[in-house]
């Protein structure tokens, strides 16, 4: 974790927390999550969800860029994306017109799609 530098917390959930990172050597912003959950050796990639996020390659799909364990602790580095669906419907103060919703579910539907083919074709 050494190569990266926390900027501020983006959030907390259920298995981890979210904070913004800065690259230290390409100066690039990165989501690292740290999983709460505590991993005593490397068997964490032979996790379901490690596998298969590690594939994953679609411009409607957060991309995994690292998995890094130090000191017993899971970190995933993910590519920073500045907004998120659930803070842009939080933060809106009347609906959304009906292209933008055609929009956001078209590409939700090409990145679940592109999930399913990929975990159904891999058996990952």
């Amino acid at each position: 974790m050494n190569r990266y530098t926390n900027i501020r917390q983006l959030g907390d959930g259920t298995y981890g927390s979210v904070v913004l990172g800065r690259s230290l050597e390409s100066g690039e912003l990165v989501a690292i999550k740290r999983m709460k959950r505590k991993f005593y050796s490397w068997e964490c990639m032979n996790l379901r969800e490690v596998k298969s996020l590690k594939k994953l390659n679609h411009a409607n799909v957060i991309k995994l860029k690292e998995v890094i364990r130090e000191n017993d602790h899971l970190y995933f580095i993910f590519e920073y994306m500045k907004e998120n669906l659930y803070q842009l419907m939080k933060d809106r103060t009347r609906l959304f017109p009906e292209s933008a919703v055609r929009n956001i579910m078209f590409q939700i539907l090409q990145g679940l799609a592109f999930i399913h083919n990929m975990v159904s074709f891999t058996g990952t």
